[in-house]
């Protein structure tokens, strides 16, 4: 499918387009709500769904939908919401690249007031685990039932459905927010969902803004239906990719590292930590041709991440980036959470 140049960009239907500035996640799948909402939608963006450059990091999450701790109500609600988008498309479109697995989280120390546990509330089969069911180096754990995303095929398919439903995709880097209101003049809203971009955009130069790599081993082995958790100090996790026959191992957060080589070092490490948490499932030293090794940016920023709307002049503005590794945890509760401020400026005659 070839990419539409801006001399040929008509919006599909007579209303102005909504612009979209991004193409990961979070911009697809915004773009996907407002078109099933009957809104006209263009997303411009530098990485299209399908590239695989280690600063598209869509196409390079671990994207596990797993409860976090350490957050407001209002991000829980986020989360909630998309879990009730992603639990319908792994039922009801295979396409999407969404699958039910089961999950086993455990415990460095006992939860806290503001912990993971709210999972509880939302997650089926929730059980407390037994003493035994969990490795003696723990405090406690939970099984459950969760969901997790292949974005192998999940941002293929979400490109697929929303030229499907009429949106439109240019691809071209931006310098600016303004260099947008210069090309689609009759456009009054604008989402900003360029992820780090927005640490460079002149008209925005979040400096809270920052590039985070991550590094994950892919371990091919059929038995890929269950989601390991460490909750604690130690950053580990294996996530399970039962379309692709194998489990993500991971992970590691290293910020302002851009390098797009694999550090042998890291995933020796990652093994390890995959092997004590789970040596059912991941062996101490799994054969060399079942491994390969995945490099991507995540787009962080420091004190969480940026949702909400300005209006400057006759525009209206919604940001929504600095997600780090939780985009595709908080996709569709964004893009719900988006789509009600499009209507909100609907409403309120700021469009026309």
């Amino acid at each position: 499918m070839g990419d539409i140049g801006l001399q040929t960009c008509k919006p599909p239907y007579p209303q102005r387009p909504i612009i979209i500035l991004g193409a990961g996640i979070i911009g697809c799948a915004t773009a996907r709500q407002l078109l099933l909402a009957g809104f006209s939608v263009i997303l411009v963006a530098e990485y299209l769904p399908g590239d695989q450059n280690i600063f598209y990091a869509s196409a390079w999450a671990g994207a596990a939908w797993h409860a976090a701790g350490g957050i407001s109500p209002d991000q829980r609600y986020l989360q909630a919401v998309c879990y009730r988008h992603l639990l319908k498309m792994a039922h009801d479109e295979p396409g999407s690249g969404v699958c039910i697995v089961n999950s086993r989280e455990y415990l460095e120390q006992a939860p806290g007031a503001n912990s993971s546990a709210w999972g509880k509330t939302l997650l089926p089969k929730w059980r407390d685990l037994n003493p035994g069911e969990f490795p003696s180096n723990f405090h406690s754990g939970w099984a459950y039932e969760t969901v997790v995303t292949d974005p192998t095929r999940h941002m293929p398919y979400l490109r697929e459905k929303i030229v499907s439903l009429g949106g439109q995709f240019i691809r071209k880097r931006v310098e600016s927010l303004e260099e947008l209101y210069t090309w689609f003049p009759d456009s009054r809203i604008f989402i900003n969902a360029s992820g780090l971009g927005s640490k460079t955009l002149a008209d925005v130069r979040d400096d809270k803004s920052f590039p985070e790599r991550g590094q994950n081993v892919f371990f091919r082995t059929k038995n890929c239906n269950t989601m390991y958790f460490r909750n604690g100090k130690e950053y580990t996790y294996i996530i399970p990719r039962p379309l692709s026959q194998g489990v993500v191992l991971g992970g590691v957060k290293e910020r302002n590292n851009l390098s797009p080589e694999a550090n042998m070092d890291i995933a020796r490490d990652e093994i390890a930590r995959a092997h004590r948490l789970a040596p059912e499932i991941i062996p101490a030293d799994p054969p060399a041709d079942s491994l390969s090794y995945i490099v991507g940016i995540r787009p962080s920023r420091e004190g969480g991440f940026r949702l909400d709307s300005e209006t400057i002049g006759e525009r209206v503005i919604l940001s929504a980036y600095g997600f780090g590794g939780g985009g595709y945890a908080f996709s569709y509760g964004v893009a719900d959470a988006l789509k009600a401020m499009v209507e909100k400026a609907e409403r309120e005659n700021i469009i026309l």
